[in-house]
């Protein structure tokens, strides 16, 4: 996914398309909370004028993730449309409020961007379904269980406990 500067003025009366599958590996040292990635495809065009370049790109994949409460595995599918323009030469071609690259060198290398799009994917939590969760972290363990938010509500507190009998003396 990488062309040099004068690749694309050759491409520019063609038009460039592009559908590509980047192996998942590429993307294992983008975030280490990535555990698993499917290969990526890339589906987009390029438009190429003698001052920029814009490529359209659509990127879909799947990573999977480890799940916030119990750290099993869970699958994130992902699918993202960018649209990123570069400038080929120094000029004031474009409007100050567009977000626009500017091509260091002679080469233009979409990896980067791609890497960045799947970074900005990931969430900041992820759950697993409830019946994934036998295989994740361990839900008891010596002197502490995993209680859900309706038995913490309904359990007496064993402190107190004495006060619920004051209560029914004092009704009798």
């Amino acid at each position: 996914m990488k062309w040099t500067v004068h690749q694309l003025y050759q491409l520019q009366h063609k038009g460039l398309k592009l559908d590509e599958q980047i192996s998942g590996e590429e993307f294992k040292d983008v975030d280490p909370q990535i555990r698993k990635m499917s290969p990526v495809h890339v589906q987009g065009r390029a438009d190429i004028s003698s001052s920029k370049v814009t490529f359209h790109l659509k990127v879909s994949g799947e990573m999977t993730l480890p799940c916030s409460r119990t750290l099993v595995d869970v699958r994130y599918p992902f699918n993202v449309e960018v649209t990123e323009t570069f400038l080929l030469k120094a000029t004031t071609d474009y409007e100050e409020n567009e977000d626009v690259q500017f091509v260091e060198g002679e080469i233009i290398d979409l990896m980067p961007i791609i890497k960045e799009l799947i970074l900005l994917e990931i969430p900041l939590q992820v759950f697993a379904d409830e019946g994934d969760q036998q295989e994740g972290a361990p839900q008891s363990g010596k002197d502490w269980e995993v209680v859900s938010e309706e038995d913490q509500q309904n359990k007496i507190d064993p402190r107190l406990a004495g006060l619920q009998e004051f209560f029914k003396n004092k009704e009798k």
